[in-house]
């Protein structure tokens, strides 16, 4: 066996062994594939695909080309994974609030890259928060107190990263089996019984429609059964952002106000929903009584109280929980108003979260910094009407060279109409 029949196998639509497989990941990682011989592979998978058997194969032998957690002990244990988009701060209201009704939740979660943040940048901008921990400090915090959120061990699936990396220059990123074995590689490494995904869907998601967000979903789905974990995955519309605030410190404030029961109507639904489907995969139940279990953990305040709880252990400084007037505030406040009347027809995500990025709340490569108290507060979204004048977002930065730039980037983002748009759903669809 070598690399070169291996791509040509591939090359004329045939499907790979276990073992041929297992041959390019072993390679990949111990250097006997060379980059140019492992792009030419990934191209022959990106024009012709992977059927479910070897999808789940890859994936498999990617997780274990590294670190893989055993978690069997905390058993059963839940992890919740989004495919990304502009103010998706989900993860953090979704774990606290499953981990409020039993729920070890054990998640290990990436940064922000583009246009969508990541659930580490915005855990950090609380002074204090310690999202390194170790595999072992990680296993004893879910173990007393029911959640930890963590970032990625080095020694995770570094398969992943030698892939990812070779994928990002040869034009191989858009392949739905790809996608779908790099998202679950870590998520089987990470060791959780559970797997819950958010697939979004629209001009902020990297799946631009809803039947290339369903193949992603069931794809994903279908590796977490073949690999023995309950998996489901709710399909999402990520064609205007959620909720109403865009960058870090701005989400964990959008955050506690959804935590004490108030918040934007779509982001608490949304939430709730995920954390639904985790108890119900978790506790064994029906989902009515799931639902109920999630929505008198938020309307309590058990699940504010986990996540101060999280907060604390991880070395967060709880004040600024309690008290989120203490977050930093920009040295700008610049406010974007409507050039007409008439309703939003459209806030194209996508251009929204690069205008954040832009105001210094997101980073282009990932060793870049970022301004945690950058970003964007909405004041009307798409369906509103909004008269001339009306504020439509208030830009935060610290960066006085885009000010102009980032308003007019803001405005090209969002078109008017003189009736009401149609109502997309907020949930498209749901694969168990």
């Amino acid at each position: 066996m070598n690399i070169i029949e291996i791509i040509e196998k591939k090359k004329q639509n045939n499907a790979l062994s276990e073992a041929e497989i297992a041959f390019f990941i072993d390679g990949i990682c111990d250097g006997t594939v060379a980059d140019y011989q492992a792009s030419a592979l990934l191209m022959a998978i990106c024009l012709n695909g992977m059927n479910a058997a070897e999808t789940a194969v890859l994936t498999d032998k990617m997780a274990h080309s590294g670190d893989m957690l055993d978690l069997s002990s905390l058993s059963p244990t839940a992890d919740k994974h989004s495919t990304g988009g502009v103010g998706d701060k989900t993860s953090l209201i979704v774990a606290p609030v499953a981990a409020a009704c039993g729920v070890n939740i054990a998640k290990m979660s990436g940064r922000g890259l583009g246009h969508t943040g990541g659930t580490i940048d915005k855990l950090e901008s609380i002074p204090g928060f310690n999202t390194g921990l170790s595999d072992t400090a990680f296993f004893e915090q879910v173990k007393h107190i029911g959640i930890a959120i963590i970032s990625q061990s080095k020694n995770m699936v570094p398969a992943d990263k030698i892939l990812y990396a070779l994928r990002d220059v040869t034009a191989t990123v858009n392949s739905i089996p790809l996608i779908a074995s790099s998202i679950m590689s870590k998520k089987l490494a990470a060791g959780a019984d559970i797997i819950e995904l958010d697939v979004k869907t629209g001009s902020g998601a990297f799946m631009k429609t809803p039947e290339d967000a369903a193949a992603l979903a069931k794809a994903m789905v279908n590796i977490g059964k073949a690999n023995g974990k309950k998996t489901a995955a709710l399909i999402t519309d990520m064609d205007t952002p959620l909720g109403t605030h865009i960058g870090n410190n701005l989400e964990i404030k959008e955050v506690l106000a959804v935590l004490h029961g108030d918040g934007p109507k779509d982001l608490k639904t949304l939430c709730l929903a995920l954390a639904t489907n985790i108890i119900s995969l978790s506790r064994g139940c029906a989902k009515e009584e799931a639902a109920h279990l999630a929505e008198t953990a938020l309307a309590s305040g058990a699940a504010y109280e986990k996540f101060k709880q999280m907060v604390a252990a991880q070395g967060g400084d709880v004040r600024y929980i309690e008290n989120p007037a203490l977050f930093p505030e920009t040295a700008l406040a610049v406010e974007v108003c409507a050039p007409q009347p008439g309703y939003i027809a459209k806030m194209d995500a996508e251009n929204i979260g690069k205008t954040a990025a832009l105001l210094g709340a997101g980073r282009e490569k990932i060793e870049d910094s970022i301004d945690m108290s950058a970003g964007i507060v909405l004041h009307a979204k798409t369906g509103d009407f909004v008269k001339e004048g009306a504020p439509l977002a208030t830009l935060y930065t610290n960066r006085e060279t885009v000010k102009s730039v980032s308003c007019e980037q803001f405005l090209n983002a969002v078109s008017f109409s003189d009736t009401p748009p149609q109502k997309r759903a907020l949930i498209m669809g749901e694969v168990t």
